[in-house]
């Protein structure tokens, strides 16, 4: 799997160790940075792996900073993105089932590496359920896209 994965100054670290693991288990990274402690900004990093991950061109994206609400909510205005803001195995789980998320992020000040790493491996590993019940759902949400695109 092609996996797109961004971070900022608060969650680089959390990042590297994903990147490692990831890579171990035979995936594909594209690791967009940042790569120190430096105070950047996490739209800056949001914005490609979204892009990637809305393009195609990944199959799957993970942001970090330090809670993952920031990442999430600059991931979510870009189209064709489902950022799902996780800290726990069963909302892993349940947001590829039911939401078919493709972006995961995270807060390296609220989860540890251990459990990380375990919500990445569920992540990746669980498929979207395509009934019609949450499949009709993903389509609602593109319709809002599509309502509120400002640049159709």
């Amino acid at each position: 799997m092609k996996i797109a994965i961004g971070a900022d100054h608060a969650g680089f670290r959390l990042k590297d160790e994903i990147v490692k693991a990831l890579r171990e288990d035979g995936h594909e990274v594209e690791d967009f940075g940042c790569h120190c402690a430096d105070s950047i900004d996490y739209p800056d990093y949001a914005l490609p792996v979204g892009e990637k991950v809305a393009s195609g061109e990944a199959d799957r994206g993970i942001l970090i900073c330090g809670t993952g609400i920031g990442m999430t909510i600059a991931a979510n205005k870009i189209p064709g993105v489902r950022c799902a803001l996780v800290h726990d195995l069963f909302s892993a789980k349940a947001t590829r089932e039911h939401n078919d998320s493709n972006v995961l992020a995270m807060g390296e000040r609220v989860v540890g590496p251990g459990v990380a790493l375990e919500i990445v491996k569920v992540w990746i590993g669980t498929e979207f359920s395509e009934g019609p019940r949450h499949r009709n759902r993903i389509d609602k949400i593109k319709s809002l896209e599509e309502k509120y695109a400002l640049h159709p």
